[in-house]
């Protein structure tokens, strides 16, 4: 099943999603499976986004008209794929620099790679630059390091609603105080416990 996501920025009427429409329909995305946010890139609270990678199946591809519409940026986008390719869900971007990307597809996988492998490059660069930093606090008598947001409660109740397709992620994540990036880090879309979670879970016993 193909499955479109739209998104444009500003929701006063000024930004139409009409173009990205177009395109999809006219990839074979059927109206119905067609999901629409109005909200900044850089905003979490992008309620169709998630209602749209949850509702993905196995076999199904996300088709968007360009990367930028998707991820909020590098990293959060690979996560996005990865994500999807566990779960034997595909993604092709149709236009835009992105265009080569079809993870259906051994070429676009290997695109996607490059990415991915630049998104790690970044990730290495801020963990070393953080470990110094704490470092040179401590060679100062000082510690860091903020206290966990998730606590094995609130991980086994997010397991528990995501594995409900009823649930509202963000009455969720409000309940539980935290944000979608948070709750998509531990938990994911599916209930699933991921690495993150598996960690609060195993240093809490």
């Amino acid at each position: 099943m193909l499955v479109g996501y739209m998104r444009v920025s500003k929701a006063d009427g000024s930004q139409t999603t009409d173009l990205q429409r177009d395109a999809l329909l006219e990839a074979g995305v059927k109206p119905k499976a067609l999901y629409e946010d109005k909200a900044s890139g850089k905003t979490d609270d992008r309620p169709h986004l998630a209602a749209c990678l949850k509702a993905l199946r196995d076999g199904d591809t996300l088709l968007v008209w360009k990367l930028d519409r998707l991820g909020r940026d590098l990293r959060h986008l690979v996560n996005i794929v990865h994500e999807l390719t566990e779960r034997g869900v595909g993604l092709k971007v149709l236009t835009g620099q992105g265009a080569a990307i079809d993870t259906t597809t051994a070429s676009g996988k290997l695109v996607f790679g490059i990415f991915a492998a630049l998104a790690e490059f970044e990730r290495e660069l801020i963990s070393e630059r953080t470990k110094a930093g704490l470092a040179s606090a401590r060679a100062r008598g000082r510690t860091g390091g903020r206290p966990h947001k998730m606590t094995p409660a609130k991980i086994r109740l997010a397991m528990a609603s995501m594995g409900n397709k009823d649930t509202n992620v963000g009455a969720l994540c409000k309940e539980l105080g935290i944000t979608r990036q948070t709750l998509y880090r531990h938990v994911s879309p599916t209930g699933e416990l991921r690495e993150a979670g598996q960690k609060v879970l195993a240093q809490r016993r």
